[in-house]
């Protein structure tokens, strides 16, 4: 299936709007209350918030610390043209912005290591104590409360011809040119393939991890991105005003740049700088009103409060959510109607999956031993929670090539035993191998990197991105490592990549779905789609929790003869209560019960085995041999 990428001027319509508006903001503006100042004022806010609308908006992390680096930035870039050690501003603010990555990548490598509320609360701590140092220990080098006068404005040219950007026009003219650079930059960014995984890791960042993507690192790369961004908008607020503030490390900074981005339209990269002209013209002009002067503070609270209820994605989220559902309405409902027709009926899957060829462009994983005939080994495996076992001393083997099932009861420890194949559960004891490499304690990214793949009992997808999107996610892993910081290229540039998806696209009867939402498929198109996820890694050892869960008796029948399928070129682990379809599938059984191993062999054995016989009609109890 060829694919044709959108381009042209559509696909650089967002920076074409943006630079018109930056032309036409100076001369339209001012008869709305926006002097040059305030405009330029707006696009350094504008500035430190590209950088935070992709690690908030994009990569789902809410910081409270980027003041801390807007002031590093600030102070660095100030102290070194202040005090004679650097002569051009330029120089100075390249050594201001780096600093301030430097500071962001240790903050970060702490911060990134906790999720929600915790991540928060460090970058919180951090902006907090770099407001004390600046003010207290630094103060010889930042002026503390008094911050730093005399910084230079910038100089393009040299000798008798060098032109001094003086406040005013000049001044929004530069500053216009670094903000459309930094938006320009940012939308590369965001569409590189390391801002696919940055969104997918906002929606399901433990189905990333399982793919082989190495989640801390892209967040910490997040991070680090939104520090230089924070730091350059602080280097050029000292050459703006020609004074660095010391309130730049405070809190009230952070505070205001998240307000301006949720109100703006996270997400957006523009809802930044259109939240902060609004709030800075509110801050302005409120006071000029008589009777407001004590009390604006006030008035804009509730104003930004009725902007959030009213616009609950934020004005600029707002529109282009307007936008895109209007453009998209016809194709939109057309997928609900096939989903509709799809659930009435029971029947997702329009051609028999037995007649297609698995056509996967990636290569395998390299096993570790490449003449072993043991894929998956399983070495004395326990887990225990205390006094409970939920699984204790299971061992078996896994033939190369093979469908092993893995069954028992409910509460039998299944689960549990899975997640330990993965590395997605440490062992209490034992050890998993995969073609004679140890996997347990790679950590279920490295194991993933290794050759092993799972799809989940629960479907694990990313609700708000197209099918196509899914599954490119999933081959990025294989193609690109566990980390690439390819940050300029489209994601969906990589020829091999885009086979791969639309190698299973074709395979799971998807192609037609291939860019409508996930969360709009049937259920029985999205237990195909976690399946296939699994299945773009190309793994070496494919595990199947509970693949017919819900389905239909003809979406089982056709997964049944997909599973066969794959099952040609690669290992298949399957958990599942279906024991007919079991027996159908897999050339070897491994039983469980209580969480200990109960029985292994061909199916035939398993079937004549009266343990387990008596264990699934409730007969065997713990206290019993086997």
């Amino acid at each position: 299936m060829k694919r044709v990428r959108p381009g042209g001027l559509r696909a650089c319509l967002p920076e074409f709007a943006v630079l018109v508006t930056l032309v036409a903001a100076p001369v339209v503006l001012p008869h709305a209350g926006f002097s040059t100042d305030l405009l330029t004022r707006v696009l350094n806010w504008g500035l430190i918030g590209l950088g935070f609308d992709i690690l908030f908006g994009l990569t789902g992390l809410l910081s409270f610390g980027q003041a801390a680096f807007y002031g590093a930035g600030g102070f660095v870039t100030a102290y070194l043209l202040v005090s004679g050690t650097l002569g051009s501003v330029w120089l100075a603010l390249a050594a201001g912005t780096l600093a301030a990555g430097v500071f962001g990548l240790m903050v970060g490598w702490l911060a990134v290591r906790r999720i929600g509320i915790y991540f928060t609360m460090i970058t919180l701590a951090f902006g907090q104590m770099a407001y004390f140092v600046e003010n207290s220990p630094l103060s010889k080098y930042t002026g503390g409360e008094n911050g730093l006068p005399g910084v230079p404005v910038p100089v393009i040219g040299f000798g008798q011809h060098a032109i001094r950007i003086s406040a005013g026009m000049p001044m929004y003219v530069l500053f216009a040119g670094i903000f459309f650079i930094g938006y320009v930059l940012a939308r590369r960014i965001v569409r590189s393939p390391v801002g696919a995984v940055l969104k997918a890791i906002k929606q399901n960042t433990g189905r990333v991890a399982m793919l082989g993507h190495n989640v801390p690192a892209y967040k910490l790369a997040a991070f680090v991105i939104a520090a230089l961004y924070a730091g350059l908008a602080g280097g050029l607020l000292g050459s703006f005003q020609s004074y660095m503030p010391p309130d730049a490390f405070s809190l009230e900074t952070s505070g205001q740049l998240v307000v301006q981005t949720i109100v703006g339209g996270a997400g957006t990269l523009i809802g930044p700088a259109v939240g902060a002209a609004v709030w800075l013209w509110l801050r302005d002009n409120l006071q000029l009103i008589p009777g407001l002067a004590t009390l604006w503070k006030l008035v804009l609270g509730i104003a930004f409060i009725v902007l959030v209820i009213g616009l609950r994605r934020g004005i600029c989220g707002e529109i282009f959510h307007w936008w895109n559902e209007r453009r998209d309405l016809a194709a939109l409902r057309a997928a609900e109607a096939r989903t509709a027709a799809i659930e009435a009926t029971g029947d997702g899957v329009a051609v028999e999956p037995e007649h297609q060829a698995v056509d996967v462009t990636l290569p395998l994983a390299a096993p570790a031993t490449g003449n072993s005939d043991i894929a998956l080994e399983a070495r004395s495996l326990a887990r225990h929670y205390g006094g409970l076992k939920a699984v204790d001393g299971v061992s078996f083997k896994v033939r190369r090539g093979s469908i092993h099932a893995v069954i028992g009861p409910n509460g039998a420890g299944k689960s549990t035993l899975f997640k330990m194949l993965l590395d997605e559960v440490s062992p209490s004891s034992g050890e998993v191998l995969l073609f004679g490499d140890r996997v347990t304690g790679a950590g279920v990214s490295r194991a993933a990197q290794l050759g092993i793949a799972k799809s989940n009992q629960l479907n694990q997808l990313f609700l708000n991105l197209p099918v196509r999107s899914n599954l490119r996610i999933a081959a990025l892993a294989r193609r690109r490592g566990p980390l690439r910081l390819d940050l300029l290229r489209p994601a969906d540039s990589l020829p091999e990549v885009e086979q791969q998806v639309d190698a299973i696209l074709k395979l799971l009867d998807l192609a037609e779905r291939a860019d409508t939402a996930v969360h709009i498929l049937a259920y029985g198109e999205k237990r195909r789609l976690e399946i296939g996820m699994a299945l773009a890694t190309s793994p070496n050892v494919l595990l199947l929790d509970e693949p017919l869960a819900g389905m239909s008796p003809h979406e089982r029948v056709a997964t049944c003869a997909f599973i066969r399928d794959i099952a040609r070129t690669r290992t298949i682990v399957i958990v599942e209560h279906d024991l007919d379809a079991i027996f159908g599938l897999a050339e070897r059984i491994t039983v469980l019960y209580e969480g200990r191993l109960l029985a292994d062999g061909s199916p035939d054995e398993i079937r004549r085995n009266q343990a387990v016989q008596d264990a699934y009609l409730g007969g065997l109890h713990a206290h019993e041999p086997a």
